[in-house]
C-alpha cells in the first residue's frame, strides 16, 4: 500500500475517532455543556500541518477532559535526528494521533488517559495505548480494564498483552517515587510488524477504550464522596503532574516539534496538590 494512501487512512481514523469521543462525552453530561475547539497551524509562515484541541471544563461528570487530534509535517531539527527512528537518513517527517485525558469531578471515577499515533520519516509506525489512574483503590475495576484489554489484544496476538502490559507498568514509572502512576494498561511504540494488521489493533483499541471509559464513569460518577477523598485526589494529580512534565515521551515530541503548547499541556489537571 502506498504510503500516502496509509498516512490518509490513519489520520481519517484519528479525526473520526474524536469526533465519537467527544460526541460520547457530551452525552454523559446531558449535553448541557459543550466542548470549546480550537484549531492551530505548526508555522505560520508555511504549510506543516497542524491540528484541533478540544475541551471540556467544568462539568457535572468531567472538572476537565482534553481530546486533541494532530497531523504535522516538516523536517526535524538537527538535535532531533539521532533520537528519532530513521530520521538519520532524513529530517523529513509525518505525524498524526489522538490524545485524550479525562479529570473527573469525583474522586472515585480515575483519571483515564488513551492515545494512538501514526509516524512516518523513512519508514511507519504505530505508537501509543490507555492507562488508568484512580486516587481510590478499586480492584473491580483493575480486574474489568485488564481483563478488557487482554480480550482485546488476544484478538491480533496471543502475545500482545503480556508485552504491552509490562511496556506500560515500565513506562508510567516515577523514578524519583519510586511508583507507578496508576494501575497500569497497555503501553507500545515502534509497532511496524504489518501496516494492516497493526492499523485494525490500534483501531480495535481505540473502540475499546471507548467501551471501557463509558464503562467506569457511568458505574461511579453518582458515588457520594467527601472532603478528605478529593484531597486525595488532588494529591494523586501531582503524580500525575509530574510524570508528564519530567518524564512523557509525547509531551517533548510535541514540544520538540513545535506543537501547540495548549494542546501538548492539556494533559495537565486543573488542580493538584502536594504534601
Amino acid at each position: 500500500m502506498d504510503k500516502e494512501i496509509k498516512k490518509k487512512l490513519a489520520s481519517n481514523w484519528f479525526k473520526l475517532l474524536q469526533n465519537v469521543i467527544c460526541d460520547d462525552i457530551e452525552k454523559i453530561e446531558n449535553k448541557k455543556i459543550k466542548f470549546k475547539s480550537k484549531t492551530w497551524n505548526r508555522s505560520k509562515f508555511k504549510d506543516e500541518g497542524g491540528g484541533e484541541f478540544r475541551i471540556l471544563k467544568n462539568g457535572k461528570v468531567f472538572e476537565k477532559v482534553g481530546v486533541n487530534f494532530s497531523e504535522v509535517y516538516g523536517k526535524f531539527s538537527k538535535e532531533m535526528l539521532g533520537k528519532i527512528p530513521g530520521a538519520n537518513k532524513s529530517p523529513d517527517f509525518w505525524a498524526s494521533g489522538i490524545s485524550v485525558v479525562m479529570h473527573m469531578n469525583n474522586p472515585y471515577v480515575p483519571a483515564i488517559h488513551f492515545n494512538t499515533r501514526f509516524i512516518y520519516t523513512t519508514h511507519g509506525w504505530f505508537g501509543g495505548g490507555m492507562d488508568v489512574t484512580p486516587c481510590i483503590v478499586d480492584n473491580k475495576e483493575k480486574t474489568l480494564v485488564h481483563k478488557e484489554l487482554k480480550k482485546m489484544c488476544d484478538r491480533h496476538n496471543k502475545k500482545y498483552y503480556k508485552k504491552y502490559k509490562k511496556w506500560c507498568d515500565e513506562y508510567f514509572y516515577l523514578p524519583h517515587r519510586k511508583e507507578t502512576r496508576g494501575i497500569g494498561g497497555i503501553f507500545f511504540d515502534y509497532k511496524k510488524n504489518s501496516w494492516e494488521k497493526d492499523f485494525k489493533f490500534i483501531s480495535d483499541l481505540g473502540v475499546t477504550f471507548q467501551t471501557l471509559f463509558n464503562l467506569i464513569i457511568k458505574s461511579k460518577y453518582k458515588k457520594k464522596w467527601t472532603v478528605k477523598e478529593k484531597e486525595l485526589q488532588y494529591i494523586k494529580r501531582g503524580r500525575y503532574a509530574e510524570f508528564n512534565l519530567l518524564y512523557d515521551r509525547g509531551t517533548k515530541f510535541g514540544l520538540q516539534t513545535g506543537g501547540n503548547v495548549e494542546g501538548i499541556l492539556m494533559s495537565l489537571p486543573p488542580i493538584a496538590k502536594w504534601n
